[in-house]
């Protein structure tokens, strides 16, 4: 998916291909993930669990388990991750790339103040001395609305509620002012109260310090709020993307239209069975030939087993502000034939 933008783009993935290490020897996780982004992007990923989105984002980070193969390129900047060192990657994550983790509790040490915590990518990449480092911590938790900052600095994080965990991720992430942020279902494990303080949070911080956002979830009602394009993702593959209002107006993949249909709808009598997509994802080690979601369309045909389908432009007859905001991508040969989903 190519962006008509002279602006070289912050980060530019091309078909990236990871295989993972299993028992079945090693298997193709990602299978030609493509997309692009400009600084100041937001960008969601949203998908089953599995179907690769979050092992998109370890890639992207040089995260990946040690005996993961990698092919394609990751560009940040114009530098390509993929051929740096671990070295290399460490002087990168945190300076000009970060990453908040669904689950702080588990990401952040718990034998460590919190204060202490944020204060270690300013030292390593900023070369702050401890007295500077702790004061600049305090901004940062001021900055992300820790209530009480100064006296949690010495807290520690079992001490903390998990959206007050969750701040501190934030708070650390944003320490070195990187140029693009990752986050990997920031609010999974929050109330729902807390989830909408907290991705406002995010979009506000990234809009303020002009990131570019990468966002991952399975909640569709998350991405309509806080992002401006959307990928879908399955079985390893990008199968329809477009900004948020064409996609949530016109999804034309099957897969995207069965996810949208299966949402729960206001206003349901009690005992209105909610829809759902027939059959289960397929393992990663069994990936079908052709499409990996045709033993679960509707609309499968016999060529869609045979190969994986190439991305196609879909256009539409209004003409939108902008190339870019106008381009619809669908993995998906019969398109044309469905209806298109309003």
């Amino acid at each position: 998916m190519n962006t008509s933008n002279n602006t070289p783009p912050l980060l530019s993935v091309r078909d990236l291909r990871v295989a993972l290490q299993t028992s079945h020897g090693h298997v193709e996780a990602l299978r030609g993930v493509s997309f692009e982004m400009q600084q100041g992007d937001t960008l969601g990923l949203i998908g089953e669990s599995g179907c690769g989105k979050s092992l998109t984002a370890l890639a992207v980070m040089g995260l990946l388990p040690e005996r993961a193969k990698v092919s394609g390129a990751i560009h940040l900047n114009g530098t390509d991750l993929t051929q740096l060192n671990e070295a290399a990657l460490c002087e990168m994550r945190g300076a000009r790339m970060a990453m908040i983790f669904q689950e702080p509790m588990t990401a952040l040490n718990p034998l460590h103040p919190i204060w202490k915590q944020i204060a270690e990518p300013l030292q390593l990449h900023q070369g702050m001395d401890l007295r500077s480092a702790k004061a600049r911590v305090l901004e940062l938790l001021e900055r992300v609305q820790l209530p009480r900052a100064k006296e949690r600095l010495d807290a520690y994080p079992h001490q903390l509620s998990g959206g007050q965990r969750q701040r501190v991720m934030i708070s650390m992430a944003l320490a070195c002012q990187p140029d693009l942020l990752i986050a990997d279902e920031p609010t999974t494990a929050l109330d729902v109260t807390v989830q909408k303080e907290v991705l406002n949070l995010i979009r506000q911080l990234v809009a303020e310090d002009g990131m570019g956002l990468l966002l991952i979830s399975h909640d569709l009602g998350l991405m309509r709020d806080q992002v401006d394009r959307v990928m879908v993702m399955y079985g390893g593959a990008v199968v329809e993307s477009a900004s948020t209002k064409t996609l949530f107006e016109k999804r034309a993949h099957p897969y995207t239209q069965g996810l949208f249909a299966a949402r729960p709808q206001l206003g349901l009598k009690r005992g209105t069975r909610l829809q759902t997509i027939p059959g289960n994802v397929p393992e990663i080690f069994n990936w079908p030939q052709g499409c990996a979601f045709a033993d679960r369309c509707p609309y499968v045909q016999a060529n869609c087993r045979q190969s994986l389908p190439k991305l196609e432009q879909v256009s539409h007859p209004t003409q939108a502000a902008s190339l870019r905001a106008a381009e619809h991508w669908v993995r998906c040969p019969h398109w044309q034939h469905l209806e298109v989903a309003a």
